[in-house]
């Protein structure tokens, strides 16, 4: 697997930068990785980030949109306003997670 450089941190990455190794993750990363797709964190997005986090670990599969909706308690179209156009990717991609089956 291919490596990036993020704060000064090496980490593992698939073909489409979406970070491979867990434990690689901190709220650091997550920032850096928000701005370079032009997200500004807010406590909103923070919700749902550490929703997918949790749940990746406890499920092993990055969190769908449904899933963050029903059992996140955030709303589709909350999450399409925190995260806009492709907001699943855009959540797994901050979140440190891999991309979401389905996800094109």
């Amino acid at each position: 697997m291919p490596t990036t450089t993020i704060n000064g941190r090496d980490v593992t990455v698939d073909d489409e930068g979406f970070m491979t190794v867990y434990d690689e993750w901190d709220e650091e990363i997550g920032k850096s990785l928000a701005a370079a797709i032009g997200v500004d964190m807010t406590d909103e997005h923070w919700k749902v980030i550490r929703f997918l986090r949790e749940d990746f670990k406890a499920q092993g599969a990055t969190p769908t949109i449904r899933r963050v909706s029903t059992a996140g308690g955030v709303d589709t179209k909350k999450l399409f306003t925190l995260f806009p156009k492709k907001p699943a990717k855009k959540m797994a991609y901050i979140a440190g997670l891999p991309k979401p089956a389905g996800c094109v």
